[in-house]
C-alpha cells in the first residue's frame, strides 16, 4: 500500500489529546477567545479583508496534497487565517511575481520541507530576506529526522542551514496531533508578531512598589522570616479605574487553587485581620502567621488602576528549610503568570495591553536544590551561593498566554541556574507548565 493511501486511511482515527493552547491558560473555568489579529491584511473574501497564511510545499504529491486539504488547511482555519496555496489561489499573474505578493503580504508563511524541494528552500530563503523570519512556521515529516527510526541516511533529509531552525515534524499516522500542534504554533508566532496597542508603554510605579516592599519586609523580619518570593506587574499607559469592589471580585475569582495557599491568597471565612482591606488607591491583604513555629506570611496588593505587588513566604520553609525545590519554582512561577492573565481577564483588559512584571527571590544563599518529588530523582547537591535574585518581562498579556511554558523558563531558568549551573531541559519546563494547566502539581 502507498503511504499515501495509508495516510487516507489513518485520517478517519480518532483525535490524539490536544497540547497547553491559549484557550486554557485564560479559562481554567472560562476564556475571552482569540485576541485581537495583527494589523496585515490581505486577501479580499466576501467583500471584508482577512488575514492570510500562505503555505509553501511540495505541490502535485498525492501524500502531501491530502495533508494540505485534511490537516493544514483545517489548522489555519481554525486561528481565523484564510490559507492560501499558489496552485490553487493564482490570479492569472506572472507565477513567480504571485508567489512573491504571497510571501510579502501573508501574516504566517508555513513551510513543509518534506522532499527537499527547491522551490521550498528558495521561498523559504526568500522570506528570510525580507525579515519575516518571525512569519515563518517550519514542518517536515518525521523521517527526515536523523532521530527517527525511519531516517535512511541517503533519503530526504533537512538542509543543512535550516537543520538549527524549530522545526515542528510530523508523523504520517497522527494527523490529529500535528493537525492540533500546527494550529497552536500558528497561535503563539501571530502572538508575538501582534503590535502591542497603540500608545502603550510598559510601566511600573517603583514609589508604590518600593512602598509596598517597605510594608511586608518588616513583619518578615520580625518572624525571622529570611527566604521569600517577590513580584510585581502592571499594564501600559492604558490603565483601568475600577472600584475596590470591582478589584476584590476579579482578585478572588483569578486565584488557581492547585497548590497550597494560593498566589492572592484570601482566606474566606479567617481572621477579620486576614481578609483584604479597602482603601483609597484599592485594596491590600495580609496573612501573617509569624508566630507559628514554621512561620509564614504572605502579603498583596492592589492597585484601582490594576498594578500589583506580592511578597510571600516559601512552600519550602514548611518542607525543608535548607532546600529550594525546583518544581515548586516552576509551579510557583507558572501560577503568578497565569494569575495576573486571569485577574487582567476579569478587569477586561485587552490581552494586547502592555505588561510588565518583576519578579524576585531572596534568602537564597546556601540552600541546596531539591525536588519535591520523588520522581523528578537528582543525582547530586547544587548549593546557590547569592542571596537575591531579580529577573523581569516586559511583553503583551496576549504572549504570556500562547507562550507561557517559554517564558516560565525564561523567568525560572536564571534562578536556577544560580545553583552550580543547574540546567533543565525544554521539556522538563514544557510537561510542569502543562500539568499544572491541567490542575496537577508534578
Amino acid at each position: 500500500m502507498s503511504r499515501g493511501a495509508g495516510l487516507g486511511r489513518i485520517f478517519q482515527g480518532g483525535r490524539a489529546r490536544s497540547r497547553l493552547d491559549a484557550r486554557r491558560v485564560t479559562d481554567l473555568g472560562r476564556s475571552r477567545g482569540n485576541a485581537n489579529p495583527p494589523a496585515e491584511r490581505t486577501r479580499l473574501l466576501e467583500g471584508t479583508y482577512v488575514s492570510t497564511a500562505f503555505v509553501v510545499m511540495q505541490i502535485g504529491d498525492p501524500e502531501l496534497d491530502q495533508l494540505f486539504d485534511r490537516v493544514i488547511l483545517p489548522a489555519i482555519e481554525s486561528v481565523g487565517l484564510q490559507a492560501t496555496r499558489v496552485d490553487r489561489d493564482n490570479e492569472g499573474s506572472l507565477l513567480v511575481s504571485e508567489i512573491l505578493e504571497f510571501l510579502e503580504d501573508s501574516e504566517i508563511i508555513v513551510a513543509d520541507l518534506t522532499n527537499e524541494r527547491p522551490n521550498v528552500y528558495l521561498e523559504v530563503g526568500y522570506a528570510m530576506g525580507i525579515d519575516k523570519s518571525r512569519n515563518l512556521v517550519l514542518t517536515c515529516r518525521s523521517d527526515h529526522h536523523p532521530e527517527n527510526p525511519g531516517w535512511q541516511r541517503d533519503g530526504s533529509k533537512i538542509h543543512f542551514d535550516l537543520a538549527g531552525y524549530d522545526i515542528l515534524f510530523w508523523d504520517p499516522s497522527e494527523p490529529d496531533s500535528f493537525r492540533e500542534q500546527l494550529a497552536s504554533r500558528i497561535r503563539r508566532r501571530r502572538a508575538r508578531l501582534a503590535p502591542v496597542a497603540e500608545g502603550d508603554r510598559s510601566v511600573l510605579d517603583t514609589e508604590w512598589v518600593q512602598a509596598q516592599r517597605k510594608t511586608a519586609s518588616q513583619p518578615m523580619a520580625e518572624a525571622d522570616i529570611t527566604t521569600y518570593m517577590e513580584a510585581s506587574f502592571g499594564l501600559s499607559a492604558t490603565k483601568p479605574d475600577r472600584s475596590p469592589s470591582d478589584l476584590l471580585r476579579a482578585a478572588t475569582d483569578a486565584r488557581i487553587r492547585t497548590f497550597g495557599w494560593p498566589i492572592g491568597v484570601i482566606l474566606q471565612g479567617g481572621p477579620p485581620e486576614y481578609q483584604p482591606r479597602p482603601g483609597s488607591d484599592g485594596i491590600v491583604a495580609e496573612v501573617n502567621l509569624g508566630s507559628d513555629s514554621v512561620p509564614r506570611y504572605d502579603y498583596w496588593a492592589l492597585r484601582q488602576n490594576g498594578d500589583y505587588y506580592l511578597r510571600k513566604s516559601l512552600f519550602e520553609d514548611q518542607r525543608n528549610p535548607s532546600a529550594i525545590f525546583f518544581n515548586t519554582r516552576i509551579v510557583r512561577n507558572t501560577e503568578l503568570l497565569l494569575y495576573a492573565i486571569r485577574l487582567y481577564d476579569r478587569l477586561d483588559i485587552d490581552p494586547s495591553t502592555g505588561f510588565e512584571l518583576e519578579l524576585g527571590y531572596g534568602g537564597l544563599n546556601g540552600r541546596v536544590l531539591r525536588s519535591s518529588s520523588a520522581n523528578r530523582y537528582m543525582s547530586r547537591s547544587y548549593t546557590c551561593s547569592q542571596d537575591q535574585f531579580v529577573t523581569s518581562y516586559t511583553g503583551s498579556l496576549q504572549e504570556v498566554e500562547a507562550n507561557l511554558a517559554e517564558i516560565v523558563k525564561r523567568l525560572t531558568a536564571p534562578i536556577l541556574g544560580l545553583f552550580d549551573f543547574f540546567e533543565l531541559d525544554d521539556s522538563v519546563y514544557q510537561q510542569i507548565v502543562e500539568d499544572f494547566v491541567d490542575g496537577r502539581v508534578t
